[in-house]
């Protein structure tokens, strides 16, 4: 009783902050279409594979109903359908998944039951159902409208399908949506445009993907999504991309909520003391850490309850310095535009500077803060796991001392391989994704800044950074291709020319010239004994001239031979003979004499 009475000043305080915080989800419910057997067209291996995965998922997810039928007609389709919509009228929740076979025909997207034939474009309004028809199945549901289809495969009715309007267009994969309903997702396993692929194993990288983190409890489907998109990008070496079409408000969407165990009072001070931080915890913001730390204002979880706290605060500057950043350079901007004095201007450029360089700094402090409280918050939970019942060996320690050592040395490796794969998606990081920040990764980040006029911080890999990066819709740097290659699409293509053509120096075709036979001439001069031959000239020679003209004909000419020069003009040395310098020289004699042998 006295822990309990001690304990309710700061559950009062939490209660009511919990009251702004996302509620629990209520009922929730989930049906499961898996198509493999098809009766006219190939049979597809995984469908069936990944439905048996995603309704054991949903099913360990504590799903009110999971609803699992695979290789269904037409008709046993559109009923499973009417009865789940019954289903959904008093669910907070509802979640439809598909795999196998679909088609977009005049921008509009179809599911393809296991006995359609598709023998004519029009038989797809006859023979299949319409995604419209699934959203209506789930429309009832309160807080989350949720379809999930592994469908963006090659359409194998498209070659032998005949056409009765020569214009109507079927398209590759599925089409681009955009849900009329509120509340509700469309998950494709490829984006709009684009096919996804099987894999090798029994299950397709996007339902692996999805069983790895849609149903983590308490985490937002919006960022499960982002997840199982990131390791979908990386399983495919970037050749899939899951995309995501509809959007939620504000509060957070788990599929799964987190549960809060409700634990008897504790004899164990410690333990009383391990929950209060846990509750703490849940809420994350300043006033929930303040009230824990005016009920336990010293120990181990005080010191991690000040790091929080920390965490927050740099969060908050790092917030003000942007928004200083942003005042200052637009002061600057604006006295420019007016062409203020030149004092004014230096002021406000020095101001803008200051600012930047108040936000980078801003920066580093918000992320040391947040690797510090990650860690520490990491450590606690290992050793909660390791002794559940013991108190912290630290506890005793100072405020400060027991966290000293929780600082962690690098940005942690998962944060690092996702900066990776996103720089390498808008194509400016080609390296191995192995999380390592060395070197080239922070040149690639440098080379998005160059291209994407940002200032991100180079030397660590942040959660601003990845933010950023992932805001990017397409190529931020451009491709750049060696010798021999040329630029096709995303990739760099060898340039290959026709017989008798060559790559240039200009990366160009050129015709190749055939070589000319090398042929061997007798020089007479080879046989007539040693001669020596003055050459006469006018006084425009001078006293020596010739010499120095020789000495720089003979420089220039490196490939064929000495040249010699005079009043008269410049001749080659005959072959077989050299220029030597014999002193002298004047009007009618010059000083270099050719020695022939």
């Amino acid at each position: 009783m006295p822990s309990l009475l001690r304990l309710c000043p700061l559950l009062v305080v939490l209660g009511l902050l919990f009251g702004a915080g996302p509620a629990l989800a209520g009922k929730r419910v989930a049906l499961v279409l898996a198509n493999s057997a098809y009766q006219h067209a190939p049979s597809l291996a995984n469908p069936v594979n990944d439905g048996v995965v995603m309704a054991k998922m949903l099913k360990e997810a504590g799903f009110d109903l999971v609803e699992s039928r695979h290789d269904l007609s037409a008709l046993d389709t559109r009923r499973v359908l009417r009865d789940f919509a019954d289903a959904t009228r008093d669910a907070d929740i509802a979640v439809v998944y598909y795999a196998g076979h679909g088609i977009e025909v005049e921008g509009s997207n179809y599911l393809i039951p296991v006995d359609a034939r598709l023998e004519r474009d029009t038989d797809v309004y006859d023979e299949a159902l319409t995604l419209d028809r699934v959203l209506v199945a789930v429309e009832p549901a309160k807080r989350l409208r949720l379809v999930i289809l592994d469908a963006c495969r090659d359409n194998p009715f498209g070659k032998r399908m005949k056409r009765t309007i020569a214009a109507r267009a079927i398209g590759r994969g599925l089409a681009q949506v955009e849900p009329s309903s509120p509340n509700t997702l469309i998950a494709y396993s490829a984006k709009a445009g684009f096919t996804a692929q099987d894999g090798d194993g029994a299950n397709s990288p996007f339902t692996v993907a999805l069983s790895k983190h849609l149903t983590t409890p308490g985490l937002d489907v919006r960022r499960a999504f982002g997840f199982v998109r990131d390791e979908v990008l990386k399983s495919t070496g970037n050749k899939q991309e899951p995309f995501v079409y509809g959007s939620l408000g504000g509060e957070d969407v788990p599929l799964v909520p987190v549960k809060v165990a409700v634990v008897a009072p504790a004899a164990n001070p410690q333990a009383d003391i391990r929950r209060d931080y846990e509750l703490a915890l849940q809420v994350g913001n300043r006033p929930a850490w303040e009230a824990f730390l005016a009920q336990h204002p010293e120990g181990f979880y005080a010191s991690l309850a000040k790091l929080q706290l920390e965490k927050i605060g740099a969060e908050q500057a790092h917030a003000a310095a942007i928004e200083k950043a942003k005042q200052a350079e637009a002061e600057r901007d604006r006295l420019a535009a007016l062409g203020a004095q030149k004092d004014a201007q230096a002021k406000a450029a020095a101001d803008a500077k200051a600012a930047e360089q108040a936000q980078l700094a801003a920066q580093k402090a918000k992320e040391q803060a947040q690797q510090q409280a990650a860690a520490a918050e990491q450590q606690r939970v290992n050793l909660a796991a390791a002794v559940p019942s013991a108190a912290p060996v630290s506890t005793a320690s100072p405020a400060g001392t027991n966290v000293a050592s929780l600082t962690p040395a690098t940005a942690p490796v998962d944060l690092n391989r996702s900066v990776q794969t996103e720089l390498g998606r808008v194509g400016c990081f080609s390296g191995q994704v192995d999380g390592n920040w060395n070197t080239s990764s922070q040149r690639s980040l440098s080379q998005f800044n160059r291209y994407a006029g940002t200032r991100l911080d180079v030397t660590v890999a942040s959660t601003d950074a990845l933010d950023t990066v992932k805001a990017k819709q397409s190529r931020v740097c451009p491709l750049v291709c060696e010798h021999g290659f040329k630029a096709d699409g995303d990739k760099c293509a060898r340039i290959v020319c026709r017989e008798g053509y060559a790559v240039n120096d200009d990366n160009e075709c050129e015709k190749q010239r055939a070589a000319k036979p090398a042929t061997a001439k007798r020089d007479d001069g080879d046989e007539r004994p040693a001669r020596q031959r003055r050459q006469s000239g006018g006084a425009a020679g001078g006293y020596g001239a010739a010499a120095g003209i020789a000495a720089a004909g003979a420089g220039r000419a490196t490939r064929g031979g000495q040249v010699y020069c005079n009043n008269t003009g410049c001749r080659p040395v005959h072959r077989g003979c050299r220029l030597e310098y014999r002193g002298g020289g004047g009007p009618g004699y010059d000083a270099n004499a050719e020695v022939c042998y």
